[in-house]
């Protein structure tokens, strides 16, 4: 049977990076860009990263996945793209 389709994680990158045996950081970074490029353009993925940490809590921590979550919580709402322009000009 299948498993539940995860509103947070819904092609299930994340869900099968904790299940991976040996996975290294730089997949896990890797995993994680695949998961947020498959978010809507200007969607704010606070809220869905501290759900999936949430989630995830009681897998060890050091596993690779964990910190990426963390570190891309942390990022999350700091870097804005600024294209055309106000990019080249510095504004």
């Amino acid at each position: 049977m299948a498993e539940p389709r995860d509103p947070h994680d819904p092609k299930g990158l994340i869900r099968e990076s904790f299940r991976i045996d040996g996975i290294t950081a730089g997949e896990c970074r890797s995993i994680f860009l695949d998961w947020a490029l498959s978010m809507p353009v200007g969607y704010d993925a606070k809220p869905e990263v501290e759900a999936l940490l949430l989630k995830y809590a009681g897998e060890p921590d050091a596993h690779p996945m964990k910190q990426v979550l963390s570190d891309g919580l942390k990022a999350s709402g700091e870097a804005k793209r600024r294209g055309g322009r106000a990019a080249r000009m510095g504004y």
